[in-house]
């Protein structure tokens, strides 16, 4: 059986985390995917509306699974430094 340390999650964390930027030049500096014109909130309203992670895929051929997981993850981050 394979344990996941706490330095292999960290490392998965701050890989996912990276795909999010923060550019004042893009999107009126919000949080976008990959410096890329797809601003975080967007995809969040995608799937709280219901959308599915391939549904979101193939609207936006751009993206990759690993950026909606991204989105989650620092959706999350975020309202643990809120609460």
């Amino acid at each position: 059986m394979d344990f996941i340390t706490y330095d292999i999650v960290v490392a998965m964390e701050d890989e996912l985390l990276s795909r999010i930027t923060l550019n004042p030049n893009v999107s009126f500096g919000k949080p976008t995917i990959r410096n890329m014109r797809y601003p975080v909130e967007v995809i969040l309203d995608l799937l709280s509306a219901g959308m599915t992670t391939e549904e979101i895929l193939a609207d936006y051929p751009d993206l990759e699974e690993k950026d909606i997981q991204a989105c989650l993850l620092f959706a999350s981050k975020l309202d643990k430094l809120n609460c």
